[in-house]
């Protein structure tokens, strides 16, 4: 009787074994591994958004080196922006430094006497450009937030070229292109950029493309870090030329 029981268990335990694991076991795995997958989320995202980051600044730093290297070409900064004889606003200064951005071929495409959203530049229009992208931003591929800040006391003048001379502030403290939030991204070959009163402007509540700010690309080439809590008068001290405010360690 007790050998027969036993037999009886042993071939309960083997038509188990057979059939695979109970709904139980089966649903108790499946909490293990979401458990195991939920721990591992925040490191992979935050992993991703330091990539983007890192990616971001890439791009700002290639836009730095060709503001720079046009710049030692026609001796002197691009202009925000170029205009008809009406004073008409044609193209951005992102159109003027394509051939410095290895885009030549594309370059050679755009009819600068035409505006930028005239039929006859329809295909340049349609061109993506990697570098001009955050990686972090959602929208339309050919828009950018890589923007210059434009005004009498700003980096780009809003009517001529200028010279790194005027740049009395220092370049090493002085912001030539930021990034802007999302929400403002223009078309990378409008003649649309920000003033100087933007930057400071930026506050906790603003919908950042990076978690707590975004990269400046400084007038000497640099890409710094700023953070949206950081103090109104270090980001306004950032944005002028000549106003000889001093620039604390940020």
């Amino acid at each position: 009787m007790v050998q027969h029981s036993l037999y009886d268990q042993m071939k309960r335990y083997r038509d188990r074994a057979r059939s695979g694991l109970t709904v139980i076991e089966f649903l108790a795995i499946l909490a293990i591994i979401a458990v195991i997958v939920a721990l591992f989320l925040p490191a992979t995202r935050t992993s991703r958004g330091a990539a983007r980051r890192t990616q971001c600044k890439i791009n700002l730093k290639q836009i730095g080196l060709a503001i720079h290297n046009y710049a030692e070409t026609y001796q002197s900064l691009p202009p925000a922006y170029t205009v008809d004889e009406r004073g008409n606003r044609l193209h951005s200064w992102r159109t003027l430094i394509l051939p410095f951005m290895d885009q030549q071929a594309l370059y050679e495409m755009i009819d600068l006497t035409k505006p930028w959203s005239d039929p006859v530049n329809a295909q340049a229009r349609e061109t993506v450009i990697a570098s001009y992208q955050c990686p972090s931003t959602e929208g339309p591929p050919t828009h950018t937030t890589y923007q210059a800040i434009v005004g009498e006391a700003n980096f780009f003048h809003p009517e001529r070229s200028r010279q790194f001379d005027e740049i009395k502030d220092g370049t090493s403290n002085t912001v030539m292109v930021m990034e802007t939030l999302p929400q403002d991204a223009v078309h990378w070959m409008s003649p649309k950029d920000v003033d100087g009163d933007y930057l400071s402007a930026i506050n906790e509540d603003s919908e950042t493309a990076h978690r707590g700010g975004g990269n400046l690309l400084l007038g000497d080439g640099a890409v710094r870090f700023y953070s949206m809590s950081g103090p109104f008068e270090v980001r306004q001290a950032l944005t002028t030329i000549d106003a000889g405010d001093e620039v604390e360690d940020w």
